[in-house]
């Protein structure tokens, strides 16, 4: 019997700090790798010609498990049909854009492992198409672009090693490693809203509104001036500058203004408008800003150095 062999592929989350929605179009925009994210381990079972797969969310239970063909990738068993039949449509891309993908007539065992909570927006789907795209030796955007869609930033941010500038330039990503570590970082929070936001349909609003050219340039040079900003009022000038500039343009209300009226410091959304995480700025202590947030029902309080990339 042929000695088995086993993958191991790991894939960092993220959190989107400047140019939501407007980086689908341009924009340029500072993304920031997580630590939280998803591990997966993909080993050939010579004497198979199935498809195993089980999930396990960041306290190791199961939450998902199939078997698939390696023919045609479709479900025998499953315990999420919705799940499956994703899984199904982004390994036939796969087999597309590879045509050797699985055709060595080797069953596969796949399990992945979330460092974090699947509701916290965190990227459980770009950590996928990533792991995925690495394990079929096919391109990561070209496979994004054929399932989920999207600006492919958080796909940048999935293999980074330190925080990137991201743009998309004539459908091509572009992304380079920036330096962005604010000498104020101990006064920015991240706290989870508690309702995961569909990135597609935050997308599909977006498409729908009038956006004038110019705002491309300018969401680019706030960027700019957020990454080199190392004054603490001044960055809190900055997101709320970005903040009224996305409400206004999008008819959307700033997250402030739905739930933290009576807050102290800044409160900027991150990514799909609506839900996942917030930033928040506090020149407060520790305890009383997070004291603020848990008795308006948020518990997810997340110091900077607890969630971004070191």
């Amino acid at each position: 019997m042929l000695k088995s062999k086993k993958q191991y592929i790991h894939a960092n989350g993220k959190l989107l700090l400047s140019s939501e929605y407007f980086v689908l179009d341009g924009a340029l925009a500072l993304a920031l790798p997580t630590s939280k994210g998803q591990t997966f381990s993909f080993e050939s079972m010579p004497d198979s010609d199935m498809i195993s797969w089980k999930s396990f969310d960041e306290k190791k239970e199961l939450w998902f498990e199939g078997i698939f063909s390696t023919k045609n990738f479709e479900a025998t068993e499953t315990s999420d049909l919705e799940v499956s039949n994703r899984l199904t449509q982004i390994l036939n891309v796969c087999r597309a854009l590879n045509n050797s993908f699985l055709k060595n007539g080797n069953g596969m065992m796949v399990e992945s492992h979330l460092t974090f909570p699947k509701n916290w927006g965190l990227g459980t789907s770009s950590t996928l198409i990533y792991s995925i795209a690495k394990w079929a030796e096919v391109d990561v955007f070209v496979l994004l672009e054929k399932t989920f869609g999207g600006s492919g930033y958080d796909i940048a941010c999935a293999g980074a090693d330190k925080n990137i500038l991201y743009s998309k330039i004539n459908g091509e990503a572009e992304w380079s490693n920036c330096e962005f570590d604010p000498p104020f970082k101990n006064q920015l929070y991240f706290i989870f809203l508690g309702k995961k936001q569909n990135s597609r349909e935050g997308i599909s609003h977006y498409r729908k509104m009038d956006k004038k050219e110019n705002l491309i340039s300018e969401f680019s040079h706030l960027t700019k001036k957020i990454l080199v900003c190392k004054d603490f009022s001044e960055f809190e000038k900055l997101i709320n500058k970005h903040e009224d500039l996305v409400s206004t343009t999008l008819h959307l209300q700033k997250v402030k203004d739905l739930h933290f009226k009576d807050y102290w410091g800044s409160v900027k959304s991150l990514g799909a408008w609506g839900g996942d995480f917030v930033l928040a700025t506090s020149d407060r202590s520790e305890e009383e800003t997070k004291r603020y947030f848990n008795e308006k029902g948020f518990e997810v309080f997340l110091k900077y150095d607890n969630i971004i990339l070191p």
